[in-house]
């Protein structure tokens, strides 16, 4: 077309310079410029043919100068526009700019010779230089790029060889960006696509220095250079690379160019493929590869590159003689990386094998070195560490750590640097140390197991001057970034395993201390203690003692927190005393030491070392060694506390820096008299002289600064002293009830406190007289904490006074009981003073505040009940900003619950029934709410509260406790579903405790037993110990059941999804735990009101876990109360509606008829009653409930025959036939398997319900055996050592004394049939098969399903083919019916579904349009797919999957054999690992797309009719 309009133009004038001139005048736009380019390239082709005019040259230079030139100058200044999605102006600015280009390369030729192009490119170059990378200057930047791209072939390769040279260097100096700012996607993109191509052409010259500047250094170093850089080398690979015949190369081989031999190139490369985010960067470094060795398989000569640093392996080689490994090598490896990109881990884990021989052919069986540089490897690896599927993370990892399991590799430096720089940032995510699928609670984390293992061999095969420097780096990445609990711990025990080895010097000490102190940061205090005892053991196994001195030693020993892991007594203490001992006189003299002329000779230092010495070697230290020092403290007690009392009295504390010397002081003077104490406190002893002068000393300071003496910074410094003083021993006192009983002069101290304003500050001190203050602290942050210490001490002895002298407050304003003591009659005003100091103390001072209104809230809650709601509302505004802060949070929480939970204003609020009581229960659904957030918190609150409850054991406790019964009701019933994160935390906790006193931490650590299941525990524990035969506990727990039934209706009412282990499923399963707990409390009056709702939740679409709960209390019921048995008959009389979803839990219950009559002297009428109802159930339609039937039948029957029942020989024949024929049925497909399967149920085999009633059966033994979630199962270890609630007298209950402890959860998950939970059916293979037993008849088999269909389909016409079409792996309803549709349209045999149930949903039948009802349907459930195709392989059929493998055939190239069984894949997952060894091919769509997977629905019919056609033609040859 464009040479038609050229053509027509040149056929008006036959005078070009008419015709350009006539162009280049007029409007400027994109037509007339491309009609322009199009003119000169027709003019150029006829020049090229010799019948060009000769005023042509001249003709082109003035186009070119006068119109072109000037054209492409006024489009510098216009922006450029976006190169994703440019707008209108933007487009037609491009096409302008372009054909302007075009037109100018003509012109270049046109003109006769190089000297306008050389101009043209002088100029656009300049513009190219004045563009640079700003973004401002981007329209003058893609002018330039067009132009230089237009004229450079025309230039010369010699002659204009150095403007060549400047014009690469400037263009990849756009392309690649500044030293700082990062490239322009769009100017690389320009670069790459446009400028580069047409240097590349220019001869050897131009490419040479394209090449330098792209390998030059530092060039891949900046943020998104590697991408560009790969851009622009993917651009010019077929110039970079040799092609076999060099001459078509002309450029290269000028140049000497050849990427393969340039390590830079494969440094590139390697970025692109493991470190690159960018999908398309990482395709680009997968081309260049693959290019590179295409190439070298075409030249067939041999090449390397050798390794930028070091004297490694070649990072790249070819020889001809290896050709076929190498080929195998990189298909492999090239394979390996593609598959990578699909994320997916059923596609990826096929492949990985293939890594494992990548290796094989790494590595050279002669010499045991490298033949391929390992970093080829490790991109790999990094790939698969920086999936976003954490499951191919974790595969990653786990393939990395396993590499030395069975193969030894060479050293190489790369791959330590990659695992302390990948490999540890990825052993960061907690995640990865979950447990196995079917691994216990406990266990060690696999991925825990593989580190320790493989730091060990690794470490064991690195030579030895390189383990300390690989040591020391790993240790230190540990310090570089905060790490989880769970990671820092896991690999604080690998490092803990490494031999023992001189590896550590004093760099290492301090790495370690690093460790201890910097990434120590967690609020899980056990995975703390545990790590930090295997990073002592670390530094024992590790550091070099001749290296560091036991200075060095000590200091990182104060890292070491005792209260978490290095306590006195554990083994990990006695094996560094051992070290220290055998150690001790190979350590590093200390420099300090000699520096100051300490030496062993010095007195001191050999006092002091023979005493650690004999402390340290004492063979029986913990008496004598602590009698020693007893008596040693002992002996200086006097003078200790008289330098004290002189210190704290006599006005030498003066200055801010004194009360850090004062509060040392207290702690000193405390620690004396606990001592004293623990000896036996005697009258007249050392310690007691000295209290009672400080106290007097105190109270004499604080009285005269109440005179108006000026504020002194002396003066204010002894006073904060003096009521520090007077508050350390009100806290003795208050602590030690046995010296209040010599208590000396009882008044002053309780008059002073009583009258003291409280809430009083100091006042600061004047300048003038406080310099030295000042000096010390400038802020006045400083004071305050001083002034918010001087409060918090007021409430101390507040607290003391009041607890003293409780019974003295009135309960109203005006009743005044004692004038001496003002504080306590005014009760009201203390109060608002508390709320007071609330508002101005620091929330970590505030516990002597909560313990003031503990006592005061229950004198006021009836007169001022405004004023203790107000009081509640403060101090849970306080607890609730400490949630995050874990050290102060605990003890301040209890004190707030010990003072709003307390038993007195918990009855006041009761009986009151005001706005308190109100508050205290949304108080409460806070707290509740809390725990969900921060696990502990309920535990507290319901310990206090049964605690309280079980203490006073009263009538009136009790009562009140019903007030408040919903905090027993949601402990019954507490547990959170945890997160992923929350559950590995707990397991790892499990894991360390189960290590017993192995781990130091295990003895040293509390359990603070905060765990949710001790809040069941709790409530369990207490519902033990209450009486069925007190009134007010009957009560309390008859009304705390119904309202436990009432909570499982509001549950069952629920919309919300209920499946397996889902937070309803669990919650529901509590509530019948607890039941099963009250039932032995229940009369017969309370169960008659009761037993309507037990049945009616037996009615219930419910989990296996409740249906045993469930039935076994009915049992139990019946067993107790025989009377119970007409309502339990009329169970029976429901509609088959429903009952349909619900018998089984009745037929159950019937199993145990055994148990349900033991009590019972005349067994007949029962009998009778139950025999008929089973016999009618034995004949329905549903195969599971026929089951369940004929179990209870067989039951029955035994019973029968036992008692001789006469009326019922005449059923004997039937009976007896229709048993004898379910025990000896052949050849009826799972029928008879799953028969088994029931009759060996633990349910109705080993469980007994009366002997099996114990907490050990409820809380543990059935759940696990049900199927439930590790998280709901309760060792009954744990009630045991859960303290708080004492044991009742029936603790021999709790334990299980029978088999079914030992038995494990079987195959056979007793549901109810009918679920439509919305989960997918995981039963056991128990319901594929659909036949009655009619018990007065032989055995007829059905007609073959199959030849049913054949025959209606042959009336109808229509031909039947022999594939049969698997989909039991898929589950949306969706893909089924579309499937159903195309099989039936097909004439396929038969579709394989894993639930017949599917047909009846309303998605399935809007897809399928009735084709269910003309094609035949099986179902195979998933876990027995493996015997089918194994039985449908011995029929002849050929096994085809649809699955992306490394040995999958292409659909277009497979011929379908006649019998033929596809199997489709799910959804997500595709086809599991061991049914793809079933397959005998698999079969893959050929794509095009970037998406790498189709629909299965679309898949499975493209594979349906390619079938259908090839068989269609079979046919057409045969009939031919």
């Amino acid at each position: 077309m464009e040479r038609v309009l050229a053509d027509a133009l040149l056929s008006q004038s036959r005078d070009p310079r008419v015709l350009l001139g006539a162009l280049c005048r007029g409007e400027v736009s994109a037509e007339r410029v491309e009609t322009l380019c199009f003119l000169l390239q027709r003019l150029e082709d006829e020049e090229a043919r010799g019948g060009g005019a000769g005023a042509l040259p001249e003709a082109a230079r003035e186009v070119a100068a006068g119109y072109l030139v000037p054209l492409l100058r006024g489009l510098r200044g216009c922006p450029a526009g976006g190169a994703e999605d440019p707008g209108p102006a933007a487009r037609q600015r491009r096409r302008v700019l372009r054909a302007a280009g075009a037109a100018l390369r003509s012109c270049a030729r046109l003109a006769g010779g190089p000297q306008l192009a050389a101009a043209l490119a002088e100029e656009a170059l300049c513009d190219l230089l004045n563009a640079g990378p700003a973004p401002g200057l981007e329209g003058a930047a893609e002018a330039a790029v067009e132009v230089l791209a237009a004229v450079g072939p025309c230039l010369r390769p010699r002659e204009d060889a150095p403007l060549l040279e400047r014009v690469a260097r400037a263009a990849l100096a756009l392309a690649l960006g500044g030293d700082k700012a990062g490239p322009s996607p769009d100017a690389a993109a320009l670069v790459a696509g446009r400028l580069l191509p047409a240097l590349g052409r220019c001869g050897g010259a131009a490419l040479r220095a394209v090449w330098d500047e792209l390998v030059a250094p530092g060039v891949s170093e900046g943020p998104g250079r590697v991408g560009s850089q790969l851009l622009i080398l993917s651009a010019l690979a077929e110039k970079l690379l040799p092609e076999p015949g060099a001459d078509s190369v002309p450029a290269a081989r000028e140049a000497g160019l050849d990427a393969r031999r340039c390590w830079r190139f494969w440094s590139a490369v390697q970025a692109g493929l493991a470190w690159s985010e960018d999908a398309l960067t990482r395709k680009r470094a997968r081309y260049l590869l693959q290019r590179a060795v295409e190439v070298s398989a075409e030249l067939g000569t041999d090449c390397a590159c050798a390794p930028g640093e070091g004297t490694g392996p070649s990072l790249f080689w070819w020889s001809e003689k290896k050709k076929d490994e190498l080929l195998k090598f990189w298909e492999n490896y090239i394979l390996i990386m593609e598959t990578l990109e699909g994320n997916q881990i059923h596609v990826i884990k096929p492949v990985l094998p293939k890594l494992n021989s990548l290796f094989e052919y790494a590595v050279s069986e002669e010499n045991g070195c490298w033949l391929f540089h390992p970093s080829w490897h490790l991109c790999i690896y990094k790939r698969m560490f920086e999936s976003e599927n954490k499951i191919l993370t974790k595969e990653g990892v786990t393939h990395f750590l396993e590499l030395y399991e069975t193969r030894i590799l060479p050293f190489s430096p790369e791959i330590s640097e990659f695992i302390i720089g990948p490999l540890m940032d990825a052993l960061s995510e907690s995640s990865l140390y979950s447990r196995s699928p079917g691994q216990l609670i406990g266990s060690v984390s696999p991925l825990g197991l593989k580190l320790q293992k493989f730091l060990v061999t690794y470490i064991s095969f690195l030579p030895e001057e390189i383990k300390s420097s690989f040591l020391l780096k790993f240790i230190q990445k540990m310090t570089s970034r905060h790490w989880c609990a769970v990671p820092i711990l896991f690999l604080s025990k690998a490092l803990a395993n490494v031999p023992r080895c001189k590896a550590l010097g004093i760099e290492g000490l301090l790495a370690l201390r690093d460790v201890l102190q910097c990434t120590m940061i967690t609020h899980q205090i056990l995975l703390r203690g545990a790590a930090q005892c295997y990073l002592l053991q670390t530094a024992m196994n590790l550091v070099d003692v001749e290296k560091v001195s036991l200075s060095d030693i000590s200091t990182f020993l104060m890292s070491v927190r005792q209260e978490e892991s290095l306590g006195r007594g554990t083994s990990l203490w006695m094996e560094l005393c051992d070290w220290l001992r055998i150690n001790e006189s190979y350590f590093k003299q200390s420099s300090t030491c000699s520096s100051i002329g300490l030496h062993e000779t010095s007195s001191l230092n050999a006092y002091v070392r023979n005493l650690v010495q004999e402390y340290i070697r004492s063979p029986a230290w913990e008496d004598e060694v602590f009698t020693l020092l007893q008596n040693f403290i002992m002996s200086t007690t006097e003078s200790i506390s008289e330098f004290i009392l002189r210190r704290l009295t006599m006005n030498e504390l003066s200055t801010v820096s004194d009360l850090d010397r004062c509060h040392l002081y207290l702690m000193v003077l405390t620690e004396l008299i606990n001592l004293n104490l623990n000896v036996g406190w005697k009258r007249g002893n050392p310690i007691w002289r000295v209290i009672s002068p400080l106290k007097n000393a105190s109270i004499r300071h604080l009285q005269e600064m109440d005179h108006g003496q000026e504020p002194t910074l002396g003066r204010q410094m002894q006073r904060a002293a003096s009521m520090a003083a007077l508050a350390m021993v009100c806290e003795v006192l208050s602590q030690k009830p046995e010296l209040q009983l010599d208590s000396l002069d009882a008044g002053p101290p309780e008059t002073l406190i009583s009258s003291l304003q409280l809430n009083q500050t100091l006042q600061k001190p004047h300048t003038e007289e406080a310099s030295s203050f000042f000096e010390e602290s400038s802020s006045s942050q400083g004071w305050g904490k001083i002034v918010a210490q001087y409060i918090h001490d007021q409430w101390v002895c507040l607290s003391f006074l009041l607890r003293k002298c409780h019974t003295l407050i009135p309960a109203s304003e005006g009743e005044v009981l004692e004038p001496t003591l003002p504080a306590v009659p005014m009760a009201v005003r203390t109060l608002q003073s508390a709320l007071e100091a609330l508002t101005v103390l620091p929330s970590e001072q505030v516990l002597p505040v909560f313990h003031c209104m503990k006592i005061l809230v229950p004198k006021l809650l009836t007169t001022s009940e405004s004023l203790c709601i107000e009081s509640f509302d403060m101090a849970w505004k306080i607890i609730a900003s400490l949630s995050n802060t874990q050290l102060i949070f605990w003890s301040n929480f209890k004190a707030f619950v010990q003072f709003v939970f307390d038993p007195k204003v918990l009855t006041i609020a009761a009986k009151i029934k005001g706005q308190a009581y109100f508050k205290i229960k949304e108080i409460m659904y806070r707290i509740i709410e809390m725990s969900a957030i921060k696990t502990g918190v309920f535990n507290i609150l319901i310990s206090y509260c049964c605690r309280s409850w079980v203490v006073s054991a009263s009538n009136v406790s009790l009562s009140i406790a019903k007030n408040y019964s919903e905090l027993v009701l949601e402990a019954c019933i507490f547990g959170t579903v945890f997160r992923r994160d929350q559950r590995l935390v707990q397991d790892v906790q499990t894991f360390i405790e189960n290590l017993g006193h192995e781990c130091a931490a295990n003895v040293v650590i509390e359990n603070t037993k905060r765990e949710d299941h001790y809040v069941r525990i709790c409530a369990v524990k207490f519902l033990c110990l209450l009486d069925g035969s007190n009134m007010s506990h009957k009560l309390f727990m008859e009304d705390l059941a119904i309202k436990l039934l009432d909570k499982d209706e509001l549950v069952s009412k629920s919309r919300t999804r209920y499946y397996v282990n889902s937070q309803q499923h669990r919650v529901k399963n509590r509530i019948w735990q607890i039941l099963l707990v009250l039932f032995p409390k229940f009369d017969q009056n309370f169960l008659n009101t009761i037993i309507d709702k037990i049945f009616q939740a037996g009615f219930i679409n419910n989990q296996a876990s409740i249906k045993y709960f469930i039935e076994w209390i009915i049992i139990l019921i019946l067993h107790k109360f025989p009377q119970f048995l007409p309502k339990f008959w009329n169970c029976f009389s429901y509609g088959e509606e429903n009952l349909k979803t619900s018998i089984c839990t009745f037929l159950s219950v019937l199993s145990h008829l055994d148990i349900i009559t033991e009590n019972i002297l005349e067994k007949k009428l029962i009998l009778k009653q139950a025999l008929v109802i089973v016999l009618q159930w034995c004949f329905n339609h549903n195969f599971s409930i026929r089951l369940y039937a004929l179990v209870a039948l067989k039951k029955i029957w035994s019973m029968c025959k036992g008692l001789h029942i006469e009326e019922l020989e005449a059923l004997t024949s039937v009976i007896e036939s229709s048993l004898s024929q379910v025990e000896n049925m052949h050849g009826a497909g799972s029928v008879k398997k799953n028969w088994q399967r029931i009759q060996e149920h633990f349910f109705f085999t080993a469980f007994h319900p009366l002997k099996d009633y114990c907490l050990e059966t409820i809380f543990y033994i059935l759940p696990r055996l049900s199927g439930l979630t590790e998280d709901e199962w309760i060792a009954i270890g744990k009630f045991t050592r859960f303290t708080d609630i004492p044991l009742d007298a029936g603790f021999q209950w709790y334990l299980s004394t029978t088999q079914l402890c030992q038995l494990k959860p079987g195959d056979w998950s007793q549901q109810d049939v009918g679920s439509n939970s919305g989960e997918a059916d995981n039963q056991s293979e128990w319901t594929d098969v659909q036949k009655k037993i009619i018990p007065w008849k032989n055995h007829v088999p059905d007609l073959d399903l199959e030849l049913v269909f054949q025959d209606r389909a042959a009336k109808l016409g229509k031909s039947i083919s022999r594939l049969i079409v698997v989909a039991s792996l898929i589950d949306k309803p969706t893909n089924l019916g579309g499937l159903c549709r195309t099989c039936e349209v097909f004439g396929a045999a038969a579709l394989v579904l894993g639930n017949l149930q599917c047909v009846r949903d309303k998605q399935f039948q809007h897809l399928s349009v009735s084709a269910e009802q003309w094609l035949p349907l099986v179902e195979v459930k998933p876990p027995q797919l493996i015997d089918y195709l194994q039985q449908k392989k011995a029929e002849g059929y050929t096994i085809v999957g649809v699955e992306q493998t490394a040995k999958s055939l292409d659909l277009t190239r497979y011929c379908f054999p006649e019998k033929s069984l596809l199997l489709l894949g799910n959804e997500r997952e595709g086809i599991p690992a061991n049914l793809i060894q079933q397959l005998d091919v698999c079969v893959e769509i050929p794509q095009q797309g970037i998406i790498r997977s189709l629909n299965v629905h679309v898949s499975g019919a493209l594979l349906i009719w390619e079938y259908t056609r090839q068989q269609l033609l079979k046919q057409g040859v045969s009939t031919a």
